[in-house]
């Protein structure tokens, strides 16, 4: 399966999972960087597109750090699809090239089939929770992260 282009969902989705699993504790984003897989600077991107959307809260300082603003079974899916995507395109749909009918045909048609595909992830998503989605054994410790408690006390 091929990559996608914007995996800002698939972050907060891994992130919102890891605070609802590490309940009570404020987690750094250099703490959470290294399960989801991309840098702090990134990842703290991701986590101001949550907190705008009421998901998470920050509290600065040594002891501060990320905490799920509201029960994991309050988040759907579909609200973090919809606080991270926004109004982006779904699909890949490039502009056609001026003058060529059959690349302005095309993207006509993505455009029709970008709306319904929107709405179907969009309805899926509605269904589920953060917290339909726990690991069993959960909720866990610090110790499950890979990174030691505290580096630099940054947010």
């Amino acid at each position: 399966m091929s990559s996608p282009t914007n995996t800002r969902f698939a972050v907060a989705y891994h992130v919102l999972g890891l605070l609802a699993s590490i309940p009570g504790e404020p987690l750094s984003s250099e703490q959470l960087a290294p399960s989801v897989g991309s840098s702090s600077v990134y990842l703290r991107r991701v986590l101001g597109l949550l907190r705008r959307a009421g998901f998470v809260q920050s509290k600065a300082g040594v002891f501060g750090g990320w905490q799920l603003a509201r029960p994991s079974h309050e988040i759907s899916l579909g609200d973090v699809w919809r606080a991270v995507q926004g109004d982006g395109p779904v699909l890949g749909i490039h502009g056609p090239p001026p003058g060529c009918p059959v690349g302005g045909s095309v993207s006509a048609r993505l455009a029709e089939v970008e709306q319904r595909v929107a709405r179907a992830i969009e309805a899926a998503l509605d269904e589920l929770t953060v917290a339909d989605s726990l690991p069993d054994g959960a909720p866990f410790t610090v110790d499950i992260l890979t990174v030691p408690a505290r580096t630099n006390g940054a947010v």
